[in-house]
């Protein structure tokens, strides 16, 4: 997901969006223990996802708060 794409999206949407890559990483590791997982690359790419996430709900938590 581009960064793009995450400033576009809400702040509940965003939150939602960072369950949804939580258990998508979750079921790569149970796939990985029963050595199913195909792409070890997908571990980092969810984890980028999720860290990109993160930074623009706090950018915008900074801003907020900044603004008052």
């Amino acid at each position: 997901m581009k960064i793009e794409e995450i400033i576009a999206l809400t702040d509940a949407d965003i939150v939602k969006r960072i369950q949804e890559e939580r258990d998508a990483f979750s079921g790569l590791e149970f796939q990985k223990s029963t050595g199913q997982v195909l792409n070890n690359s997908q571990f980092g790419k969810i984890k980028r996802t999720i860290a990109k996430m993160k930074t623009i709900l706090r950018q915008r938590e900074l801003a907020t708060k900044n603004a008052k």
